[in-house]
C-alpha cells in the first residue's frame, strides 16, 4: 500500500502566534527578535508584510529597519509558541499518531492508515488546514505525497494558507523545475558545487549520474539522486519520540568581565537555572549539556559534555556546565559572555537504566525542590528566592536569564538523514540569540 505523507507548516509562524495578542499590528509590517529597546539582537521571524519588503530571517534589527522603515519589532516569547506547537500536534493526533516534528512550526504525518477513515490525502490536508485557522487563529501551508521530501517540498511550493498534492504522475512537472537548493538538505555550498557542473534543478540532479554524485559528495550524493528521484523511503516517527525541539540554552553578554573561577560560577548557575527552568516548563530533559565562552579579546569557543542520564534538575546541569568551563578555559583573558545549552532533549518520562552509583531518591527529591522554587518564582518573582551563590556578588547575581536572555530553541531533522552534504537550512527555530549581546 503506497503511503501518504502530510507535512504541515505553519505560515510566519511566530509573527502570526504575536499578532493573534496584537491584532492593532495587522496590516503594518512585524518581525520577531532581538531587544526592539535596546536595538540587539536579530530578527527570528518576519510576517509576510515585512518579507516582501526584503527582511529576511537572521538580520539584525538595524539592518531590517533599513530595509523597511515602518517595521514594528516584538519580543520573542518562546514558551507561548512551544504552547501553539502543542495544539498543532493534538489537532495532527486526531489523524494519526505518527507525527515527527521539524522544529516548532513543521510537521511531518503518516496519515496511510487512517485515509480510508478520513478520506484521501488531499481531503485530510484541506481539513487540517481549516481547523487549524478555525480553533489556532493560524493558517498553514501542507504538501501531500507519497514521501517525505516531496511532502515537504508541496507545503513551501504554495504560501500562504495552501494544499498542494505532489503525485507519482505530476512530480516531474512540480518538482523537478525547481531550483535545485530547493530540496532537503542543498544548501548554498552544495548548490554552488551543483551549478559549477551545469545542475541547476531537482529535475537535473535526479537525472546525474549516481556514480557521479558519489564521487563529489560522498555517501551524500547518493542520498541527494534518491530525494530528486522521490525514493525516500524514511519513516515518520511515532507520536512523542521525538521534541519539537533539539535545544534549549541561554546566554548574556555578563554586567562586567569576570576575571575568576567563582565569577563564572555565579553566572553559569544562572542560566543553569533558567535552562532547567525552561526544560521542566515545556516536559523536557537533557541528554547534553553545552558552555559557550567569549572573552574580551573575543576569542570565544564552545564545549559539550554528555551525561549519564536524563535531566531537568539545575544542580546536574549548573555542576557539568562549570566542570566543563574549568577544564575548557585557563583565564587567558578575562570573560565577557557565557552561554548554557542544554540538547538531545527527551521525555524525562522515558524509560532509562538506572546507575548503581547514584542515589535516584535523592534526585527525586532534588526535582521536587526544583519544581517548588519554579513555583514561588511564578508567584513571588525571580528574586524572591536565590541560591546561596548568589550572595557572593550582587551585581552579578541581578541578571534574571529566564526572562532577560534568550536564546531560542534549535529544531533540525535528526532521524532518517542526519545533516546536509553542508547542512541543514534554517527555520523559524534555529539556534538564534535574541537578548543582550
Amino acid at each position: 500500500m503506497e503511503r501518504t505523507i502530510l507535512h504541515s507548516d505553519m505560515n510566519s509562524c511566530y509573527a502570526s502566534i504575536e499578532l493573534l495578542y496584537h491584532p492593532e499590528l495587522r496590516g503594518h509590517p512585524l518581525a520577531v527578535g532581538g531587544d526592539p529597546e535596546a536595538r540587539h539582537g536579530i530578527v527570528l521571524a518576519k510576517d509576510q508584510l515585512a518579507k516582501k519588503a526584503g527582511v529576511k530571517t537572521g538580520m539584525a534589527l538595524w539592518q531590517a529597519r533599513q530595509a523597511c522603515p515602518g517595521i514594528t519589532f516584538v519580543h520573542p516569547r518562546m514558551d507561548l509558541y512551544l504552547r501553539f506547537s502543542r495544539m498543532a500536534h493534538e489537532i495532527y493526533s486526531d489523524y494519526t499518531d505518527l507525527q515527527e516534528p521539524f522544529g516548532i512550526d513543521e510537521c511531518w504525518l503518516d496519515i496511510t492508515d487512517s485515509c480510508s477513515i478520513k478520506g484521501d490525502g488531499k481531503a485530510v490536508a484541506e481539513e487540517i488546514r481549516s481547523r487549524m485557522k478555525r480553533e489556532l487563529g493560524i493558517t498553514v501551508s501542507i504538501g501531500v505525497s507519497w514521501n517525505k521530501i516531496f511532502a515537504k517540498l508541496g507545503s513551501d511550493y504554495k504560501k500562504p494558507d495552501a494544499v498542494t498534492q505532489i503525485t507519482k504522475e505530476n512530480y516531474r512537472t512540480i518538482v523537478w523545475p525547481l531550483p535545485a537548493g530547493d530540496l532537503l538538505y542543498v544548501g548554498r555550498a552544495t548548490q554552488k558545487k551543483l551549478a559549477k557542473f551545469g545542475i541547476l534543478t531537482i529535475g537535473e540532479l535526479a537525472q546525474a549520474d549516481i556514480d557521479f554524485l558519489q564521487r563529489v559528495f560522498g555517501k551524500m550524493g547518493a542520498v541527494l539522486s534518491v530525494f530528486a528521484n522521490g525514493l525516500d523511503q524514511t519513516p515518520v516517527s511515532l507520536e512523542n519520540t521525538e521534541a519539537p525541539i533539539k535545544s534549549i540554552g541561554n546566554s548574556t553578554t555578563t554586567p562586567r568581565d569576570l576575571t575568576c573561577d567563582r565569577d563564572a560560577a555565579i553566572i553559569l548557575t544562572l542560566l543553569a537555572e533558567s535552562v532547567s527552568a525552561r526544560l521542566r516548563e515545556n516536559g523536557f530533559a537533557c541528554r547534553v549539556v553545552e558552555v559557550s565562552v567569549r572573552d574580551n579579546g573575543l576569542y570565544s569557543f564552545t564545549r559539550q559534555r554528555k551525561l549519564q542520564m536524563p535531566t531537568d534538575i539545575t544542580g546536574e546541569i549548573a555542576d557539568a556546565a562549570i566542570s566543563l568551563f574549568r577544564e575548557s578555559y585557563g583565564w587567558q583573558n578575562p570573560i565577557r559572555s557565557l552561554g548554557v545549552r542544554a540538547s538531545d532533549l527527551t521525555d524525562p518520562l522515558t524509560p532509562f537504566q538506572l546507575d548503581l552509583f547514584l542515589d535516584q531518591d535523592r534526585r527525586d527529591r532534588l526535582h521536587m525542590a526544583d519544581m517548588s522554587v519554579d513555583s514561588i518564582r511564578r508567584r513571588f518573582g525571580f528574586y524572591s528566592i536565590q541560591r546561596g551563590i548568589m550572595f557572593y556578588d550582587r551585581a552579578l547575581s541581578k541578571l534574571n536569564a529566564k526572562d532577560d536572555n534568550t536564546v531560542h530553541p534549535h529544531g533540525y531533522m535528526e532521524r532518517g538523514n542526519r545533516t546536509g552534504a553542508d547542512g541543514a537550512k534554517a527555520d523559524e527555530s534555529g539556534y538564534a540569540t535574541a537578548g543582550r549581546r
